[in-house]
């Protein structure tokens, strides 16, 4: 039986101006769950549940964008349905806790999640020798120039 392909996600991080204040932001959600008594996890909840749950969760990562720049990926651990506030059905996105920084690669606005083919997601930064002692700022500029 053939393996099942892996796809990822990507999604505008609204709000962050950082990969650390994305950090931040999902530490605040996983204390908050837990001080409700329920498993403290980030997570992200989204309207529209993703069609290719199976090739997601086959390994894939929800890859964030940052100020117009695709900067860093969480891992889903799962999708699991949920609803609002009001009622509607909706997706929760769980996240394991690690947020990987990877190659800067600038992306247009879009509005919810688009799915991301696993061949065309940027590389961790971490495969790139030295530039994981560089700042956030300093990659981006180096896409900007192309000397990535």
């Amino acid at each position: 039986m053939p393996e099942t392909p892996i796809i990822h996600m990507q999604k505008l991080s609204v709000g962050s101006v950082s990969i650390e204040s994305l950090a931040e932001w999902q530490k605040h959600v996983a204390i908050v769950r837990a001080q409700e008594g329920l498993p403290a996890f980030a997570d992200h909840i989204t309207r529209m549940s993703p069609k290719r749950k199976e090739e997601i969760l086959a390994g894939g990562s929800i890859f964030w964008v940052i100020k117009g720049v695709l900067q860093c990926r969480n891992r889903i651990i799962d999708l699991q349905e949920t609803f609002t506030s009001d009622g509607r059905k909706a997706c929760r996105i769980v996240l394991a806790p690690e947020l990987v920084a990877v190659v800067p690669t600038p992306k247009r606005a879009f509005q919810g999640w688009r799915y991301l083919k696993y061949g065309d997601a940027p590389k961790d930064i971490s495969s790139l020798e030295g530039a994981a002692d560089l700042p956030a700022h300093l990659r981006t500029k180096l896409v900007d120039i192309g000397a990535w």
